[in-house]
């Protein structure tokens, strides 16, 4: 059950309206490493959670924590569209260079979302599913959400390095801050299960059924050896269960592919000299 708190999380208050900058920041609400993927991908972790149920628990206290953060940028982009389209069509019409739509604005903020924020990213493509992970295996997906929440930072810091409006600066520093706090939590949650389980996913599959011959091997495959000098190329491997090694020319192991003729029916490219009748 969710229980909605009228107030949101943050301010999530504009000093003036900024259609374009409203188009900029759908990215980080409906894009890739928006808002929208974390939500659906830490709710579904934890719907579908089998283990602990500490990480349950976490995973939608974090969860529910970002449908506000998409609350908050939702209503920040329907007052950054205050205005809009009148404001920016006077300003296109004396200003001829304009090329773009309203000079840049979003023209399905206003004819589709009647001046809201849309589930899509920055160039109009819908929020994907796809975006989001739920492998079942606890340890595969908060790596995985360490990258999703490092993205994620990376572009906020981008987008609140694209504006001077303060308003939107002070709620972009609110999300900053909490993504330093996501990140912490998910390299605290990985260290915790990789000291309880090998580093390796998944952790349940008998080494001994690999090539562990090649397990620890960085083979150099592009010209230049400065790969070699690297912490992946000597010492001990990350998972405590072997030693790296690099090999410097790796040879091919397997045999020259040579496959046999299509059958007739096919009606691919015949040998030399064959007679390829159709079917009766």
């Amino acid at each position: 059950m969710f229980y909605h708190v009228k107030e949101l999380q943050y301010e999530a208050k504009p000093e003036r309206p900024d259609p374009v900058y409203a188009k900029k920041l759908q990215e980080v609400l409906g894009g890739q490493y928006g808002e929208i993927t974390v939500m659906m991908q830490y709710l579904f972790q934890g719907f579908n959670c089998r283990g602990e149920q500490k990480y349950r628990d976490m995973l939608l206290d974090i969860g529910t924590e970002e449908i506000a953060h998409v609350e908050m940028l939702a209503t920040m982009i329907a007052q950054l569209l205050d205005n809009a389209p009148v404001q920016e069509q006077e300003e296109a019409a004396k200003d001829p260079v304009i090329e773009a739509v309203l000079g840049g604005m979003n023209p399905q903020h206003a004819i589709v979302n009647g001046l809201g924020a849309q589930p899509n990213d920055s160039a109009g493509y819908p929020f994907n599913a796809r975006y989001t992970i739920a492998s079942g295996n606890l340890l595969a997906d908060f790596r995985a959400n360490l990258n999703a929440e490092s993205q994620g930072r990376l572009q906020v810091v981008r987008l609140y390095e694209m504006t001077t409006d303060r308003g939107v600066r002070d709620m972009l520093s609110w999300l900053i801050a909490r993504d330093t706090m996501h990140q912490n939590q998910w390299m605290a949650a990985i260290e915790e299960l990789e000291q309880n389980q090998k580093a390796i996913v998944p952790a349940t599959f008998n080494q001994q059924f690999e090539k562990q011959e090649v397990s620890y091997s960085f083979m150099n495959f592009s010209q230049g050896e400065e790969s070699s000098t690297g912490r992946w190329a000597n010492g001990t491997s990350m998972d405590g269960q072997g030693q790296f090694e690099y090999v410097s020319q790796p040879k091919a192991r397997g045999q020259n592919p040579k496959l046999a003729p299509a059958p007739p029916y096919i009606h691919g490219t015949p040998p030399n000299n064959a007679n390829h009748n159709p079917s009766q």
